[in-house]
């Protein structure tokens, strides 16, 4: 499993917001425990608000806000990319604002979150193809409010193409990438898709009504075990 698979699968395991072992989660993965150790240090160096320590666990937290501002989590997402992209780029100039920049956001988060010495918006972060499907947002919030299925090509973790149509329940952010909660007509079940793994999609005419077994609420319950 490539490591930003099993990065997705963690926050999968995680976003229960239950407290969760590590080495319960290195067994269920099949890696050893010091992985499991260097996997959340990365999360927390990104962005995900993990919270947890060694010997104790790990659970998923609430999102991130600097005070007095309170950032939504699309305007997180902005402030990532920006800062990526900035320091990425060839410009000395530009490259040192963005630094000083990030070390001003550092120095304001809440003191749970702090972040790690190179700085918040320059962490270590392997989700590097993230922006690949920005240029979906638009069209699956559309989905998502007027209730309209979608057709989409989607790569598994595995690097199979397969070709579904989604009910579009719920949007999430998770630190760089985003994922879409959708109810799948060719399984007939609940998936929690990488939007950055869909390679085109396709609005379809038909709009759904919410059916009892396939709705936000539903997958939600089920992930609570209720």
């Amino acid at each position: 499993m490539r490591r930003t698979d099993r990065l997705f699968e963690l926050i999968q395991i995680l976003r229960d917001g239950r407290l969760h072992r590590a080495q319960k989660m290195a067994d269920r993965l099949g890696v050893s425990l010091r992985t499991i150790y260097r996997d959340m240090e990365t999360l927390m160096a990104s962005g995900v608000p993990v919270q947890g320590e060694r010997g104790i666990g790990y659970r998923v937290t609430a999102p991130v806000t600097l005070p007095p501002l309170n950032l939504t989590m699309t305007e997180l997402e902005a402030l990532h990319l920006g800062l990526a992209a900035v320091g990425a780029a060839a410009d000395d100039e530009l490259r040192d604002a963005a630094a000083t920049l990030s070390a001003k956001i550092d120095a304001v988060l809440p003191e749970d979150r702090s972040a790690p010495a190179k700085g918040w918006g320059f962490a270590i972060y392997p989700f590097t193809d993230a922006a690949n499907g920005f240029a979906y947002m638009p069209n699956l919030r559309a989905a998502i409010r007027a209730r309209q299925k979608v057709g989409v090509d989607y790569t598994d973790a595995d690097g199979t193409l397969t070709h579904r149509t989604l009910r579009p329940l719920e949007l999430e952010y998770w630190g760089r990438f985003w994922t879409v909660t959708a109810w799948c007509e060719e399984t007939g079940d609940f998936g929690v898709f990488r939007v950055d793994r869909i390679t085109a999609l396709r609005a379809r005419p038909e709009l759904f009504v919410e059916e009892q077994g396939k709705t936000l609420i539903d997958f939600r319950a089920r992930r609570a075990g209720t």
